[in-house]
């Protein structure tokens, strides 16, 4: 192979293979290494090699999916093969694993939206031939038509919380400011105080206050009431809730802890994927829509954070949103009007003024 060809293919981005006339592999990139596709001087994988024969037959340049296997992880390419003059084949592989990952996660959550509009949807479509046939009893359609509202409300909720993730994965921050982490706090327990007491549930704020973190107030606020709502839903009546406020280095931490049955430490792994649910009845008998905790990862995420949890059967469960103190200015907009340059225009002469 001559240096001005080596130098090209060098030059070339991604993972690429020759193979000369006799099957021979004279060039492998850097990228294809890991792969483990030698034995020798020789392709490994008979379908590659079936591959290369069709196209040096066919003398014309071709596609085929291929895929291996390296542990536990299955790598999926599009190989290119295109004939030279001389006999050898050139080879290109397009990893197409992450692309492939994120249509079936797509996929399965199409599926799963499917079936979550599908159960309030049909219990309204039911309710509603209920009230039809029980017309001429009041007490019936007083009762179908509170079971009508109930499911409404229910799939009002599924629907907004469809558009704040959607919002929260695609859009990142919107409205970037300095917030009392107090008011943050504030904003959330007061959303969620009706419903603690009617449970007979006793919201507690502890730690520290004063802190400042810089972040979207929106995100922030509706990240911490889903999961004061979720503590709670699963406390029981006459329990505790507590938030608890802290800094830790340079991170600003606030923890919700409830007094519930606890997660096993199984499911712990799962709990911020879209519509898992440890208890699928129980969490439909809260209103639960499976999305909370996506929600709160989303948030977390947009804020160069994360949540973390903890929990012990029987003991509870704490959920702790760990948040930058000061946002990692890199991850902002800059608008035209925050640009700190200057003004330069030209001038007749050819040089600039500013």
């Amino acid at each position: 192979m001559s240096a001005e060809l080596t130098q090209l293919l060098t030059a070339l981005p991604g993972i690429i293979v020759l193979v000369d006339e006799h099957g021979s592999v004279t060039y492998l990139s850097a990228q294809a290494v890991p792969l483990g596709l030698l034995r020798g001087d020789r392709l490994r994988s008979s379908r590659l090699r079936g591959f290369i024969e069709d196209v040096r037959v066919a003398r014309a340049a071709s596609s085929r999916e291929w895929d291996c296997k390296r542990g536990e992880e299955r790598d999926e390419f599009i190989v290119h093969a295109s004939p030279f003059a001389d006999g050898s084949i050139l080879l290109t592989f397009d990893d197409v694993s992450e692309a492939k990952r994120l249509d079936a996660v797509r996929r399965d959550f199409v599926a799963n939206v499917s079936h979550e509009l599908k159960t309030p949807v049909s219990a309204l479509s039911l309710l509603a031939e209920a009230v039809a046939e029980a017309a001429d009893d009041s007490d019936a359609v007083k009762h179908f038509t509170k079971r009508m509202k109930t499911e409404a409300q229910r799939l009002a909720v599924l629907v907004g919380d469809l558009l704040d993730l959607s919002l929260f994965a695609h859009e990142g921050l919107r409205d970037i400011g300095e917030l009392e982490v107090d008011v943050v706090v504030a904003l959330a327990t007061d959303a969620v105080a009706q419903v603690a007491q009617a449970k007979n549930i006793r919201l507690c704020v502890t730690g520290e206050h004063g802190l400042t973190i810089i972040g979207d107030r929106e995100q922030l606020v509706m990240a911490l009431r889903n999961l004061l709502t979720n503590a709670v839903g699963y406390s029981p009546a006459g329990g505790t809730v507590t938030v608890h406020v802290q800094r830790a280095d340079e991170k600003i931490e606030i923890s919700v802890t409830d007094e519930g049955d606890g997660i096993p430490e199984e499911a712990q792994s799962r709990l911020f994927e879209r519509f898992f649910r440890v208890d699928a009845a129980r969490s439909r008998e809260t209103g639960g829509t499976g999305l909370g905790l996506a929600i709160v990862k989303h948030v977390c995420v947009n804020h160069g954070g994360d949540c973390i949890v903890s929990s012990v059967v029987g003991e509870g469960a704490t959920f702790t949103l760990r948040l930058p103190a000061r946002l990692d200015t890199s991850r902002l907009i800059d608008e035209p009007e925050d640009d700190d340059m200057p003004v330069v225009s030209p001038r007749a002469d050819g040089e600039t003024r500013s």
